[in-house]
């Protein structure tokens, strides 16, 4: 089911109408696989608000920097069926139309990591890592409009130019295995920010899933100075909580938790204990709100939906204060919910569930694909009578002050 377009907050991008791949021939060099619609697939909501409250969110989007932590900007196919045998191709469509309509200046795009499995069924090989890579770039090196991210300049370029800055980022580091200039090389391929593990652990320390979390291990600690030296930006959302710990103690610059929430609201090994939260908040760090379904729930907000989203929000603001919160939706396009049955185990979804019963939902209502997420977060602290300044700071202002400590220009 679609709905009818409905309005943009914000001017679209520079887009002339380029879809992925279009410099191959189709069924000759790549098999073609039928997509999931980029704009209106599902009649998510938009937020209500004034129009007088609608003029501002424009102007919002006109002055600040719109910086997305943690998204993937792909296309999934119609038919999850194909899912797999989609992957093992390893094109995957970027969401150019989508995103010219998202009001994204810059966008942490987190590839597709441990479901690239070209060569293997586990995925996170560094064949894998590297083919996807590469082949995503190529893409985006045929159009215009989106253009990879290696500085903070380059972010402020893409706003001035009607741009969209594309910050290559890898969600877990088990493709490095011990080789510690495995880094040096992917901070050479344009990666800027990495994830010292996901929910399986590694040679660096444990994920979310581990029975038992036992922390950074000493080639942790290396390559955690590694990142620093190199500037490459950390991320420990999906790292177990010691592991997180550790990683914000060794690091000598802030990190990132990119795309989680509040344990405190919802019982979830996916989501982080106010220890964390703070530890990540007084090293200068921040962490961005996720809504991948079924993750940012709460006993008051079972049912996932841009209201459970934003209690998370409001609840991390609360308890680090505004300097340290920003948005990471962790939102694609096409259907994230069958996605994740299809993915179950590749992903970890098991192990990153609440303890308490929920409403499962088809997607999240309001925030179901990255070209209405940003467009409703601002239409809803405006509603909820944030300032301009606060939310100029979450929506793209927290993120960027850390870039200038982490990222070597």
């Amino acid at each position: 089911m679609t709905t009818e377009p409905t309005e943009r907050p914000m001017q679209q991008k520079k887009y002339d109408g380029y879809k992925s791949y279009s410099y191959l021939e189709p069924h000759v060099d790549y098999k073609v696989f039928p997509l999931a619609q980029e704009i209106n697939r599902v009649p998510s909501r938009k937020v209500d608000v004034s129009p007088e409250e609608e003029e501002r969110v424009r102007r919002i989007f006109q002055e600040q920097l719109i910086i997305s932590l943690h998204d993937h900007c792909f296309v999934a196919p119609e038919d999850l069926d194909q899912f797999m045998e989609f992957r093992r191709w390893g094109r995957d469509w970027t969401g150019y139309e989508g995103l010219s309509v998202s009001g994204l200046d810059c966008v942490f795009d987190n590839l597709m990591n441990g479901t690239a499995m070209i060569t293997s069924r586990g995925g996170w090989k560094w064949d894998d890592i590297i083919y996807d890579l590469g082949m995503r770039l190529s893409d985006i090196d045929h159009q215009d409009m989106v253009v990879l991210c290696r500085t903070t300049q380059d972010i402020v370029n893409a706003k001035r130019n009607g741009q969209i800055a594309f910050v290559v980022s890898i969600e877990g580091a088990a493709m490095i295995e011990n080789e510690l200039d495995r880094l040096d090389i992917l901070y050479g391929l344009g990666v800027r920010c990495l994830g010292i593990a996901y929910s399986e652990g590694n040679q660096l320390g444990g994920g979310l899933k581990e029975p038992r979390d036992g922390g950074l291990t000493s080639f942790g600690r290396k390559a955690v100075q590694r990142m620093n030296r190199l500037g490459i930006a950390i991320d420990v959302s999906h790292s177990g909580d010691q592991t997180s710990l550790d990683t914000i103690e060794v690091s000598d610059k802030p990190v990132f938790i990119t795309h989680a929430g509040a344990r405190a609201l919802w019982n979830s090994n996916r989501l982080k204990p106010d220890d964390v939260i703070k530890a990540c908040a007084e090293k200068g760090g921040v962490i961005g709100i996720e809504a991948a379904p079924h993750t940012t729930i709460s006993e008051k907000n079972s049912r996932h939906s841009i209201e459970s989203y934003m209690e998370h929000y409001e609840y991390c603001v609360n308890l680090v204060g505004i300097d340290h919160v920003a948005f990471g939706p962790d939102v694609l396009f096409g259907d994230h919910v069958g996605l994740h049955t299809t993915l179950s185990a590749a992903l970890s979804i098991g192990a990153s569930r609440g303890h308490l019963p929920y409403e499962k939902v088809p997607y999240v209502d309001g925030i179901e694909n990255p070209a209405e997420a940003f467009p409703n977060i601002v239409r809803w602290l405006v509603k909820h009578g944030y300032s301009d300044s606060d939310i100029g700071k979450a929506v793209g202002g927290n993120i960027m002050r850390v870039l200038k400590e982490v990222w070597y220009r």
